[in-house]
């Protein structure tokens, strides 16, 4: 019996480990495929510059690591010499993690509260439905004339799209909550509103707020490069720069770091997430 146990047990390992290759090596083809279609219209197009080849690309990319750039840290009134890929990183990871946080938390605020209490989402909704249409970067304008073209600017780009995403995180988590939850609740003698939010409606949202910030991490990143093409310093800037000087490899280079950034960033959450909704 023992032996049949060990046997299975190493069967189902070898399944799992097998289905995992191959789905890695389907990955893999894809990719192949991608950098070769790529490789293809880059060889076929003219002028030559106008799409770079994938090993160009990859080149510029390890050219942003071999020289150093110096950059200027907000608030602290600082001086930082880092290669310049990382440099230019750190300029747009200046407005977009305060812009994020930020966002994050008022939107995530403002959402448990219209969604907990019914007179508070009468009042607001209105307002809500009227300003939740207008895209972050309709902000810009604004953005220039009350922060000026610098950090400030872009982080209340940030600001604006992060809280969005979480608003509606929190606020359908809250609208969500079964009733049998709060019935139950009761019954054992969670009365107070501040007890019923805090040990029922948080936890059961919990998986949607996650996802709602989650979310958030990733359009963000999209929200302030768009940002940064209007002048505020970071990556988005270097990509536009480069390709008015017909970098282009250059500007693919950047964008391959916005893309590392944000495997690293998802990657990392994904951790946090697991381990705050091991109870499931």
């Amino acid at each position: 019996m023992t032996l049949q146990i060990y046997t299975s047990s190493d069967t189902v390992f070898a399944n799992s480990f097998e289905s995992d290759l191959q789905r890695y090596l389907r990955g893999l083809g894809g990719l192949l495929v991608f950098l070769f279609v790529w490789w293809l219209g880059a060889v076929t197009t003219q002028p030559s510059y106008l799409v770079p080849k994938p090993l160009d690309s990859a080149r510029a990319f390890v050219d942003l690591f071999v020289t150093s750039t110096t950059i200027a840290v907000p608030i602290l009134g600082t001086r930082l010499l880092l290669p310049t890929g990382l440099a230019h990183l750190a300029q747009t990871l200046f407005h977009y993690v305060p812009g994020l946080l930020l966002g994050a938390g008022c939107g995530v605020s403002l959402g448990l509260a219209m969604g907990w209490n019914s007179e508070f989402d009468d009042w607001l909704q209105p307002l809500v439905r009227a300003l939740r249409p207008i895209p972050p970067l309709a902000w810009v304008v604004f953005a220039i004339v009350w922060f000026g073209i610098h950090h400030t600017g872009a982080a209340f780009i940030v600001f604006v799209g992060a809280f969005w995403i979480n608003f509606y995180g929190a606020y359908g988590g809250v609208n969500g909550v079964s009733s049998d939850l709060t019935d139950a609740a009761s019954t054992l003698g969670v009365e107070c509103d501040r007890s019923m939010l805090k040990l029922v409606a948080l936890p059961s949202a919990a998986p949607q707020l996650l996802t709602g910030f989650r979310t958030s991490i990733g359009r963000c990143w999209m929200i302030v490069v768009g940002a940064e093409l209007f002048g505020a310093p970071g990556v988005g800037y270097e990509i536009i720069n480069a390709s008015n000087n017909l970098a282009m490899a250059t500007s693919v280079a950047y964008m391959f770091l916005i893309s590392l950034a944000f495997l690293c960033m998802d990657v990392g959450f994904r951790v946090v997430e697991r381990r705050v909704l091991a109870w499931r």
